[in-house]
């Protein structure tokens, strides 16, 4: 009976870790986001990038691409964006696992700089292509989804800049020790 009650406890940790994830990454996309006036759509640069990239760095790649995907797919959802809800749900998961891959491959954890420094980048080219197919298929055009890339590239530069100092004070917390 204790081994089931050990395993129920762990499953329901699990959900509500995952469900505080995913709210982290939403209210940080909703709480601070400018439209860019730099493209047909605008851009947005908000600071969910950020968070998905503390929740993959810190806690892995399933939960950073469970969080980016509902996280930031919800946030098109209730905030006048749900055509690019589908794209963010994919684009943002992919992104999330990805980063999460890297920077805890070979036993890492999360626990190196240069890891999670090349994860993030690495992520990002993915995340664009993702984003630029939905572009060129919503306008019926492959110029108009250019403009969206310098909106991009700022977004996962205040990412990083924001997300790597915040994960290496994290790391020296006892929750992650």
């Amino acid at each position: 009976m204790q081994k089931a009650t050990t395993l129920t406890n762990a499953r329901t940790f699990d959900l509500i870790l995952s469900s505080m994830l995913i709210a982290l990454v939403f209210v940080a996309t909703l709480l601070l986001n400018i439209k860019l006036p730099i493209s047909v759509n605008g851009g947005l640069v908000h600071l969910g990038t950020a968070m998905l990239f503390i929740v993959s760095i810190l806690f892995g790649p399933k939960k950073g691409a469970i969080a980016g995907a509902v996280g930031m797919g919800l946030f098109d959802l209730v905030s006048g964006y749900a055509i690019w809800a589908p794209i963010s749900f994919v684009a943002r998961g992919i992104q999330g696992y990805l980063i999460g891959k890297i920077a805890w491959m070979n036993g890492r954890n999360g626990n190196s700089f240069r890891f999670n420094l090349l994860a993030t980048i690495a992520s990002t080219p993915l995340m664009m292509a993702g984003y630029y197919l939905w572009e060129a298929v919503i306008f019926k055009s492959w110029v108009i989804p250019l403009t969206s890339i310098p909106g991009d590239l700022v977004q996962t530069v205040v990412g990083i800049l924001i997300a790597l100092p915040v994960c290496v004070l994290l790391k020296k917390t006892p929750f992650f020790k």
